[in-house]
């Protein structure tokens, strides 16, 4: 394509086709529209534009500049206007911000068609067209802004006359754009969870396609819009953005496509050499340091920093994404991710994870094709080094030793440590592996996740703690999988339906030493090599622990503000048995199956016809999530006593408080001892000339802020636990 010669005096002028105008309307209807302030204009009189000729500026027509009552044409230099500018009130004062001081004003800038906000100050910019700017904006040294008449902000939408091929969808979760959605401003990660799950489903997927178009409007003529202020200096190229209040971007090379979600009490800030196109950037982000991210969502008070590169990806709030690469991926909240030599591509991380340096997940270079993909639940922990393999699976909080996994994974055991025995060429799993041997770093993520939650508005309930309905759920499983694996050991040639029972058992029979047998898992690793499980009899006991422990905390919860007779009469008299109900995780927010089943059975219908009124009902589910917990624990109680609920009498639910209390005691004793192991090893203290060094290095033990933190929960629990009169 080449240049076209145009008429200097059509220059600001007809940006919208005629064809594409709405009836009646002129090319500035939508940009009437879009005003941040409502003042009234006038044309400059005489004088005044004498005064702006004087000052160097220019501009083919004049009468097409308006200004307010309160212009100072002396604060117009070296500048030029085309097309119909508008500027805002202007006062004898400089903005001062960081060091920056600039006179209000418009110094050395050509402005085409745009309106400018009062008291802006804008120095060195080249080019400036159809921008809509707010109160108070600075703008210094930028070589170009500005916008295409059908811009989209970053929305997955088509504008009148645009062809289907130039929509911009974001490929998550699988690189053959299979599960590919359309990226919406405000769309949150439950919303892109439901929309790549069941690709089956015809009428559902059209529906969120009709929803997300709904949502926009399909006409062409939307300004750029910087709001309140906010300050952009020393940046290269800003096309087709919509920037919200308090933002500061510093420069960058190139924003393209973009919208900046921004607020005073939660600004966004960008920086050095970052280009960022067909993108929207949540609440409080912080992008530094040349970060390269396309087709793109962030989400609220999560960071990209050196350098990473984030492509046709989702990462849901509070997260951090450094250095690496990411490709392709759905990421639920509370996301780390800091080590430059780490890849992750084509996988569902469903949050609270990290990935370690060198860890490579999903690379489809092991695959015939560019389509595999990878699940994690909650608290995935690839380790040093990691490579895994398309197609596999992990259950929450999985930790992955370092090592080449050359075959798919599916591991269905929760707070596992998964190693890969090169020597005798076997899989090797420790069952309940965070809770025997690191209790420590997995408590400290409970503290740590809710503490970076800088959510304002916590409408959507993110589910932080270990113990969770999903990972509950999963340790049931895990306990179902260990007795069938013991009991095949044992009778290999038994009837399988009879493994689980006589495995169990087993189990429970401590005269037996397990340490006899060799106890495999079936079905985790697609090879012939064996699986083997460690510390089996430890890992089952732990889980068993566990679910009772996170049964007894519910239940105390709601005696804390129930009595008995209100367990007894909306739980306990109700005809049935309490149910352990499936729930699944959807974005951070766990939700009962049989819900998240009649919520998209009434988007399928068309009662749920806008995203808003389906992330109301993420809202009405996060408000009754607390009870649904506790049902689902109640189930929980019976069924990991094998109790009906009639046994559940005052005397056995203190009996149960009082386990729970001996179980906070263990879990605390844990966190000090794994965490004691780092102050009595040797290789550890040797870096140091004596403990007094050691301790003004990293502190001393005893004054650790999370035990001392978790040994004062504990106090309390146990305190309240005894305020809970069961037996009067």
């Amino acid at each position: 394509m080449t240049p076209k010669r145009k008429p200097l005096t059509k220059l600001g002028y007809g940006f919208v086709p005629e064809e594409y105008l709405p009836k009646g309307a002129d090319e500035y209807h939508f940009r009437n529209q879009q005003q941040l302030t409502v003042r009234t204009y006038r044309q400059l009189r005489d004088d005044e534009i004498v005064i702006l000729n004087r000052n160097g500026n220019y501009s083919p027509n004049w009468a097409d500049v308006w200004v307010t009552d309160r212009f100072l044409p002396e604060q117009i230099q070296q500048s030029k206007f085309y097309g119909r500018v508008r500027i805002g009130d202007m006062e004898e004062s400089f903005l001062d911000f960081r060091d920056l001081q600039l006179p209000i004003g418009i110094y050395n800038s050509v402005i085409v068609s745009s309106d400018i906000g009062g008291c802006n100050a804008i120095h060195n910019v080249r080019y400036l067209a159809h921008f809509i700017l707010g109160e108070e904006v600075m703008l210094f040294n930028i070589n170009e802004m500005e916008t295409s008449n059908n811009a989209k902000f970053g929305n997955g939408i088509l504008k009148e006359g645009d062809a289907e091929s130039s929509l911009i969808q974001l490929e998550l979760c699988n690189e053959n754009g299979g599960r590919a959605v359309l990226p919406f401003e405000g769309m949150q990660a439950s919303d892109v969870y439901l929309w790549t799950r069941q690709r089956h489903d015809r009428v559902l997927q059209s529906r969120f396609r009709e929803i997300t178009f709904r949502r926009f409007d399909s006409h062409r003529g939307y300004y750029s819009v910087v709001g309140h202020r906010t300050v952009i200096k020393n940046s290269h190229t800003i096309k087709d953005v919509k920037i919200g209040t308090d933002a500061y971007i510093k420069g960058v090379n190139k924003l393209k496509n973009v919208t900046v979600n921004s607020i005073a009490g939660a600004y966004t800030q960008i920086g050095e050499g970052c280009e960022l196109v067909n993108g929207i950037i949540g609440h409080g982000c912080r992008i530094f340091y040349g970060v390269k991210a396309v087709r793109f969502i962030l989400c609220s008070f999560s960071q990209l920093k050196y350098g990473a590169r984030l492509i046709n990806s989702f990462l849901a709030d509070n997260s951090t994404i450094s250095c690496c690469e990411v490709l392709n991926s759905l990421i639920f909240p509370a996301h780390e991710q800091h080590h430059n030599n780490s890849f992750l591509c084509a996988s569902l991380v469903m949050g609270q994870s990290n990935m370690a340096a060198g860890a490579t997940v999903g690379s489809n270079h092991n695959s015939r094709g560019a389509d595999g993909e990878i699940i994690a639940h909650r608290g995935f922990w690839p380790g040093l080094c990691v490579s895994l393999k398309h197609n596999s699976r992990f259950a929450s909080y999985t930790l992955i030793v370092k090592g080449d996994f050359l075959h798919e994974l599916d591991i269905r055991l929760p707070f596992a440590m998964v190693s890969h025995d090169v020597a005798n060429d076997c899989i090797v799993i420790l069952p309940a592996y965070w809770f025997l041997y690191n209790m420590y770093a997995l408590m400290r993520n409970n503290a740590k996740f809710i503490s970076r939650d800088r959510r304002s508005l916590k409408n959507q309930h993110f589910e932080y703690d270990v113990l969770a309905p999903d990972t509950v759920n999963e340790a049931f499983v895990a306990l179902r999988e260990i007795e069938i694996a013991v009991g095949k050991a044992y009778h290999p040639a038994g009837n399988p339906s009879d493994w689980a029972v006589k495995g169990k058992a087993i189990l429970m029979d401590t005269t037996i030493d397990l340490h006899e047998k060799e106890i495999l898992l079936d079905h985790v690793e697609n090879s012939k090599r064996k699986v083997v499980l460690i510390k089996v009899r430890e890992g089952y006991n732990t889980y068993r622990r566990i679910i009772a422990y996170y049964a007894a905390t519910q239940l105390k919860s709601y005696l804390d503000t129930h009595s008995v007779a209100e367990l007894r009469a909306g739980y306990l008299d109700r005809p049935g048995r309490p149910e352990r109900i499936e729930f699944e995780n959807v974005g951070g927010q766990l939700i009962r199956k049989p819900d998240l089943d009649d919520l998209l059975d009434r988007i399928r219908n068309g009662e749920l016809v806008e995203w808003e009124a389906i992330h109301q009902q993420y809202h009405l589910l996060s408000s009754q999530y607390l009870t649904h917990k506790f049902e689902h624990a109640l189930a929980a109680l019976l069924e990991i006593h094998e109790l009906e609920k009639s046994a559940l009498t005052p005397a056995y639910l203190d009996a149960c408080l009082a386990e729970s209390v001996a179980t906070k005691e263990w879990i605390c004793r844990e966190i000090y001892k794994t965490r004691a192991k780092d102050y009595r090893n040797p290789f550890r203290q040797m870096v140091y000339e004596n403990e007094e060094e050691r301790d003004t290095v990293v502190g001393r033990l005893e004054d650790n802020a999370f035990i001392q933190q978790q040994q004062e929960e504990y106090t309390q629990y146990a305190e309240s636990v005894k305020a809970i009169h069961l037996l009067q």
